[in-house]
C-alpha cells in the first residue's frame, strides 16, 4: 500500500508494474517503450525489472503493434499496446476496428480479446502535426470497443488496473497535458474504486452542468470556481467512460440543474459533445431549460503550436457558455 502524491506518468507507471508483478500473462508492446521508457518514460524502468521479454520495444509500424497483440491475446496473454502519439494510431484502425472490436461477436461469446491499447492524446503541449490530435470519437463509434480516459493520477491509476484486468478491448487516452500534473495517489488494492464504465461527480453544483473528461476537468473545474464568486453553482462532471458514456449520472444531475455544457477538446462535428446531448435531450428534455451548449476544438485541423491556446478550449469559454445557457429565455 502506498499513499501520496504522484504524477499521471508515474500512476501509470505504477499500474503497469503492478499488473506485470501479479499477472504473468501482462506483456507490454511499443515503440521505444524498452529500456528508452517510451517518449514519455510512462514505461520507464520496467524493462530494466521484468526483461525484454515482457516489455518489448516493437518495430516502428503501428498495424504490426496491434496485430501482434491480437494473436497475444488468442494465444492467452494480455497485451498493453503503446502507440507514441494520437496520431500515429490511424496505421492500426484496421486491427482496433476489424480484429479487436469483433472478436466477442464473431465467435459468438467464446473468444474475446483483453487487449489494451494505451494512446497519449490531446494538444497543449506545443508539439507539431499529428502529435496533438483527440480521435476518440473514432473508436466510441465502434462497437466492440471499450473507451476510456483519465483526467487525475488516481484515475490512470484505477482506470489502468481495471483495464488490464477486464475481459474486453480497451482503448485508453491518456491525456498529454495531464502528464505532469501532479495529484493523490493511493494504491491500496482494498480501497474502493469508481466502476470502470461510470461517471464521477468531481463538484457538486445545482445551477448547471457542465461534462467532460480528460485535461479539460481541471480546466471545468477553474470554470466552476470562478462561478462560484458569481454566485453561480456548476455541477462538474469526469465522463471518464466515453464507450460505454455513462449517460445516466449526467441525466440525473441535468434534472437537478436544468442546464448543460458539454466540452471536449475534438472538433465540434460527430464528437462526443453531440452524442451526449442528444441522449440527454431525449431523456430529459422537459427538464432542460436551455439548449445543450458544447464548447469544442474547432472543426478545423489541429493548428500550428503558436495556435493552438486559441483552439483549444479554456475557462473562459466553458464561463461564457455557462453564462450562456444560464441566461436562456
Amino acid at each position: 500500500m502506498s499513499t501520496g502524491t504522484s504524477s499521471m506518468v508515474q500512476a501509470l507507471n505504477r499500474a503497469l508494474r503492478r499488473s506485470l508483478e501479479d499477472d504473468p500473462k501482462v506483456f507490454l508492446l511499443g515503440e521505444d517503450i524498452g529500456p528508452l521508457g517510451g517518449v514519455f518514460r510512462v514505461t520507464d524502468g520496467l524493462a530494466k525489472d521484468f526483461g525484454a521479454d515482457r516489455v518489448m520495444t516493437s518495430p516502428l509500424g503501428e498495424a504490426g503493434i496491434v496485430g501482434s497483440a491480437v494473436g497475444l491475446a488468442l494465444a492467452g496473454y494480455r497485451p498493453v499496446c503503446e502507440i507514441q502519439f494520437d496520431g500515429f494510431v490511424f496505421p492500426a484502425v484496421n486491427q482496433l476496428v476489424t480484429q479487436l472490436a469483433h472478436y466477442r461477436h464473431r465467435t459468438g461469446g467464446l473468444v474475446s480479446l483483453p487487449v489494451v491499447v494505451r494512446i497519449p492524446f490531446g494538444g497543449g503541449i506545443g508539439a507539431v502535426e499529428h502529435h496533438g490530435e483527440s480521435p476518440e470519437a473514432y473508436f466510441a463509434h465502434t462497437p466492440g470497443l471499450r473507451v476510456v480516459c483519465p483526467s487525475t493520477p488516481q484515475e490512470a491509476y484505477d482506470l489502468l488496473g481495471q483495464a488490464i484486468t477486464g475481459a474486453d478491448p480497451v482503448v485508453f487516452f491518456e491525456p498529454k497535458r495531464s502528464y505532469w500534473v501532479k495529484g493523490d495517489l493511493d494504491t491500496d488494492p482494498s480501497r474502493p474504486t469508481t466502476a470502470f464504465d461510470s461517471a464521477r461527480i468531481v463538484r457538486p453544483g445545482t445551477d448547471v452542468t457542465v461534462a467532460t473528461y480528460g485535461a479539460l476537468v481541471p480546466v471545468a473545474l477553474r470554470a466552476a470556481e470562478f462561478l462560484a464568486g458569481e454566485g453561480r453553482s456548476v455541477e462538474v462532471i469526469d465522463l471518464r467512460s466515453l464507450s460505454p458514456l455513462d449517460d445516466g449520472t449526467v441525466i440525473e444531475s441535468v434534472r437537478r440543474t436544468g442546464h448543460l455544457v458539454v466540452a471536449h477538446e475534438a472538433s465540434q462535428s460527430g464528437g462526443i459533445g453531440g452524442e451526449l446531448a442528444a441522449r440527454v435531450q431525449a431523456a430529459a428534455f422537459y427538464d432542460l431549460e436551455a439548449p445543450v451548449v458544447r464548447v469544442t476544438g474547432y472543426d478545423t485541423p489541429y493548428p500550428v503550436s503558436r495556435l493552438e491556446e486559441d483552439w483549444l478550449p479554456n475557462a473562459d469559454r466553458l464561463v461564457a457558455a455557462c453564462d450562456e445557457s444560464l441566461a436562456y429565455a
